[in-house]
């Protein structure tokens, strides 16, 4: 495996930046499917609060 310098990695990280794709969409569906998650597990775990009545 070859040595790639610092700055190779950044010209390639520029160039990707640089193409158009689906990065906006993947990050909204990343987002969706935390939130998505965070709120089933407050609902799930709401229903195992123990009640002092």
């Amino acid at each position: 495996m070859e040595h790639t310098p610092a700055t190779a990695w950044l010209v390639e990280a520029a160039d990707a930046a640089q193409q158009r794709g689906s990065g906006n969409l993947l990050r909204i569906v990343l987002v969706v499917m935390v939130l998505g998650c965070a709120l089933t597990a407050w609902f799930v775990l709401r229903g195992y609060k123990q009640k002092d009545d």
